[in-house]
């Protein structure tokens, strides 16, 4: 590789990973802060959930690679134009197409990453991120009953913990159902715990009494133990369903006759946005290229180029969001999804080969 191959690589590289670091950290704690609660309120590990967040990782980073990358490129060929780089490599004999091919050679590697992120790292992380998200939630000991709250896990249940100790007993148990009309049932027990069944979910107290509230008369009954059956309050019991994020490429087109339109029309559009999305790296270098290694050099700055830049940029990324809803309801937006990404790539092209159409065969044979 030459040199200036090599220098321009670097700075793109290492542009690259400083500004995808910044942007997924700064996601990744905005999604991190949605699952607080389970460390504060309900007694989730620190591990775990660190374990739960990172596998948010995968889906962030292919959506934060292409606008990155974008990023990285834009940076680094401004800063080697105001330092007059460019010109000097310009006046040495080189052309655009030579001067963009690190930026190109660098987004190709990129782009792969983005599409072995879809393929595979996506469906495997977010298909455990589900599965340990609804366990989670669906643990009772640390979830349905917090220590020393009022918990309301479905409407018109309360319950209160006083305390559980490290062998989750619990302990100073309240529990008040009044979810059945003209109908109240209040328990109390001394302690109880939380077992699992064949049957399902199943709170076991002990030393306590039940009292109901039915048309106007009050019923008391005082127990050595009783077994309350929750598995009504949970929907553990049932299958997960499964959502187009976490299926792979070849589920997500294959015909289903089981499932109802708009669940296929949804895959689709999924399907669609994992081929399209990564091709974005190559079209908004393309982009940021066609304005820094093109036109003439103005030593007053550039800098209506580079907004014009970030524009296109912008209504490229958002429009491609908006078409994959528009997929979602309508099939044939998959054209206009498509042309989103391939039109603007061509122009910039374009563009960066002076306004004339690129000799493909040039471009592959041309020497450094």
């Amino acid at each position: 590789m030459y040199r200036y191959n090599a220098y321009i690589s670097k700075q793109l590289i290492h542009s690259t990973l400083l500004i995808t670091f910044s942007l997924t950290s700064i996601v990744w704690l905005t999604q991190a802060l949605r699952f607080i609660d389970f460390i504060v309120n309900q007694g989730v590990s620190i591990t775990m959930f660190l374990t739960l967040t990172t596998l948010l990782v995968p889906s962030l980073l292919f959506m934060i690679l292409p606008p990155a990358f974008f990023c990285a490129v834009l940076f680094s060929y401004n800063k080697l134009k105001v330092d007059s780089e460019l010109v000097v490599m310009q006046a040495a004999g080189l052309s655009n197409w030579k001067l963009a091919r690190p930026a190109l050679q660098v987004g190709a590697v990129v782009m792969t990453l983005c599409y072995f992120i879809a393929f595979y790292l996506q469906p495997v992380s977010y298909a455990k991120f589900k599965d340990m998200q609804i366990f989670l939630r669906n643990n009772y000991v640390s979830i349905l009953l917090q220590e020393g709250v009022f918990s309301t896990p479905v409407a018109g249940l309360t319950v209160f913990i006083r305390e559980r100790d490290k062998d989750n007993i619990l302990h100073g148990i309240l529990v008040h159902d009044s979810r059945t009309a003209g109908s109240s049932v209040t328990m109390m027990a001394e302690e109880g715990e939380l077992v699992q069944t064949p049957q399902g979910p199943r709170f076991f107290m002990k030393n306590g009494n039940r009292q109901e509230i039915k048309d106007g008369r009050l019923s008391f009954l005082n127990f050595a133990s009783y077994t309350l059956d929750i598995s009504l309050y949970t929907d553990t019991m049932n299958a997960r369903y499964k959502e187009p994020q976490e299926m792979y490429l070849n589920d997500l087109f294959a015909p289903d006759s089981t499932v109802l339109e708009a669940e296929a029309k949804r895959r689709w559009a999924e399907g669609n946005q994992r081929l399209i999305w990564p091709g974005y790296t190559i079209c908004l270098t393309l982009v940021a290229l066609s304005v820094l290694v093109s036109g003439q050099f103005n030593r007053r700055g550039h800098w209506q180029k580079l907004v014009i830049a970030c524009v296109i940029t912008a209504v490229l990324l958002f429009a491609s969001v908006g078409l994959r809803g528009a997929m979602s309801i309508n099939p044939v937006m998959t054209v206009v999804a498509w042309l989103n990404l391939i039109v603007p790539a061509v122009a910039a092209a374009w563009v960066i080969n002076g306004g004339a159409v690129p000799n493909l065969r040039r471009l592959v044979r041309a020497n450094p």
